[in-house]
């Protein structure tokens, strides 16, 4: 009796933990599949991530696509030399736009005769002179730049003075006989401009002169440490060195260290990174 009994027992015994392996077993796969399914799910957070990485790559693309669009369509926006004249009866080209920061007067366009900016006024900057005259005067954009201009150069130890800016139509032709008288009239084209070609009628051009050079406007004022500081630094200012030297036969004039003309921040700087003139910049391609 006590051997059927221990008998029974030990065979329960065998049954119950032969029944307990295919619970292990199904713990383990439930476990198994628990774990996968998590590893799954921690997977997808990066994949998204990573999809949303490249979504936020594409998105930073797109404006450097714009930017270029933008810079197309500023460069099929200037005003063309071109676009921007009509010819009058007696053959000559007349400029149309007047109030433009980017217009040109030059031997080949004229400016009508009884044109005068409406926006002239006196910069706070110094002249070599007291008197009140026109000259003194620059369109009001040209005008607050140039201030900024000389305030820049007087923080370098430098010495500029405003020598003339602003010139009537009717003055240029009092300037363009007296240097014709003097000079003869082939000299007097290359460095003064005929009555209605002169950049200064449109209030956009300024003269600067130093002591270095006893006020005067001659070539030397290039080599001046005024004159290779504004070439250096006039485009900050939205200026340009309008006649450049070796550009005599684009600009119609000789090189003028001494003249600036003012054409705005924007294109200054691209006109003097690429070492151009304003005609070659407005040169419809």
């Amino acid at each position: 009796m006590k051997k059927y009994v221990l008998t029974s027992v030990l065979m329960g015994s065998v049954l119950v933990l032969s029944a307990c392996k295919p619970v292990d077993w199904a713990e383990q796969q439930w476990n198994s599949a628990f774990n996968n399914s998590k590893e799954e799910k921690a997977e997808k957070p990066e994949k998204q991530n990573e999809n949303e990485q490249q979504k936020d790559e594409r998105k930073d693309e797109k404006p450097t696509e714009k930017d270029g669009d933008e810079e197309q369509d500023q460069q099929t926006d200037l005003p063309w030399l071109s676009e921007t004249v009509t010819v009058s009866g007696d053959g000559k080209s007349i400029v149309q736009n007047l109030d433009d920061m980017l217009i040109v007067a030059n031997k080949e366009r004229n400016l009508p005769e009884d044109y005068e900016p409406a926006d002239l006024v006196v910069p706070d900057v110094p002249f070599p002179f007291k008197e009140d005259l026109p000259k003194k005067k620059l369109r009001k954009e040209a005008a607050s730049s140039v201030e900024l201009l000389f305030k820049a150069a007087q923080e370098q130890g430098l010495e500029l003075l405003a020598q003339s800016g602003y010139r009537s139509y009717d003055t240029q032709v009092a300037i363009f006989a007296y240097n014709a008288d003097q000079y003869g009239e082939d000299k007097a084209n290359q460095t003064s401009a005929q009555p209605g070609q002169s950049e200064h009628q449109t209030g956009l051009s300024l003269d600067v002169t130093s002591p270095q050079v006893n006020y005067e406007l001659v070539e030397k004022f290039g080599e001046t440490k005024e004159g290779k500081w504004l070439a250096e630094n006039a485009y900050k200012y939205g200026f340009i060195i309008r006649y450049l030297k070796g550009k005599e036969d684009i600009t119609g004039y000789q090189y003028e260290p001494w003249h600036l003309r003012y054409v705005g921040k924007e294109h200054a700087k691209e006109i003097h990174d690429r070492g151009i003139t304003l005609e070659e910049y407005l040169q419809k391609p």
